[in-house]
């Protein structure tokens, strides 16, 4: 699982992260290096590289994670009035497991 940040790092433990919901298959949490003043990352704990790589078996997962990215959602909303909901593919995508942002602001960088 090359350049894959999510298993390698912060599902193994290696790279601590501050935790803003979790489930059984899901784990939301802010964003390591954010981009936005606020920044969370929503991903699946199985690896699944990105969103055009789902299984059929996998729909249950993916049922779970957009539940969570709604809830997060609509927290970043009820606090700031809106966000922006992404997911990255191909070249656009450094780490190369599913995972959604939920951003609010302008980019820091």
């Amino acid at each position: 699982m090359s350049n894959d940040f999510y298993c390698e790092e912060v599902l193994s433990g290696k790279t601590p992260v501050i935790k803003v919901y979790e489930t059984e298959n899901v784990l939301a949490s802010h964003h390591t290096r954010p981009f936005y003043p606020v920044h969370i990352v929503v991903i699946p704990k199985k690896h699944i590289p990105s969103l055009i790589a789902i299984e059929e078996n996998d729909s249950h997962i993916l049922v779970e994670l957009l539940d969570v990215i709604k809830q997060v959602a609509s927290q970043v909303v009820a606090e700031n009035g809106a966000c922006r909901v992404i997911t990255n593919l191909g070249d656009y995508q450094d780490s190369k497991h599913l995972h959604w942002h939920v951003v609010f602001g302008k980019a820091l960088k």
